[in-house]
C-alpha cells in the first residue's frame, strides 16, 4: 500500500544550507545558529569554571528570584534529575542555596547567593567580546535587527515573557 504523498525532488530535500526552501529550513537554520552561539558562550564560561546549564539557571534566579527547582526545570528546559544536578553544582560552589517554602515543607525554592550574582556579572563581563564575534560577519544594524527578530519570533504578541 502507498501513501498519497507527493513525491519531491532530492533538491527540496531539507538541509540547512543556504537557499534551502523545505518546511524545516528555518528550524535547521535556527539550531545551527543556536550551536555556533552555544560554543561562543561555553568559551566565554569556561574560565569561570561553569557551563550553560548553570548559566541558565542563574539567568532565572537573577529575572525572578527565588524559584522552585519544578519552575527551574521548566524555564530552562530541563528535567527534573538534570535541573536538581545543575542546583546541586551550584550550592557546592556557592553560587546558589535551596531554601525551604513556607506553608510546603516538601519544596525547596532555589536562590543565588551574592557570590552567584558576582559570577553572574562577571560573565557578562567575559562574554562581550566574543558576543561581538558572533556577529561580526553582519553589517550596520543588523545585529540589532537579528535581536529584534528572534524576539519576536519567540516572545509573539500577547506571550508572557
Amino acid at each position: 500500500m502507498t501513501a498519497d504523498v507527493p513525491r519531491r525532488t532530492i533538491a527540496s530535500r531539507a538541509t540547512d544550507r543556504p537557499g534551502d526552501e523545505s518546511p524545516f529550513a528555518l528550524g535547521l537554520l535556527l539550531r545551527r545558529a543556536h550551536w555556533h552561539a552555544a560554543a561562543v558562550m561555553t568559551e566565554a564560561l569556561r574560565p569561570l569554571g561553569i557551563e550553560l546549564r548553570h548559566f541558565a539557571v542563574l539567568i532565572v534566579l537573577v529575572d525572578r528570584g527565588p524559584t522552585v527547582q519544578r519552575d527551574l526545570a521548566v524555564a530552562t528546559g530541563s528535567d527534573k534529575a538534570g535541573i536538581m544536578r545543575v542546583v546541586d553544582d551550584l550550592e557546592r560552589r556557592g553560587l546558589a542555596a535551596r531554601k525551604a517554602v513556607p506553608g510546603d515543607r516538601r519544596v525547596r525554592a532555589v536562590e543565588i547567593t551574592p557570590q552567584g550574582v558576582e559570577l553572574f556579572d562577571a560573565a557578562h563581563g567575559a562574554a562581550e567580546p566574543l558576543a561581538e564575534r558572533l556577529v561580526a560577519e553582519l553589517g550596520p544594524g543588523e545585529p540589532a535587527q537579528l535581536m529584534d527578530l528572534l524576539t519576536r519570533f519567540t516572545h509573539p504578541a500577547g506571550d508572557e515573557v
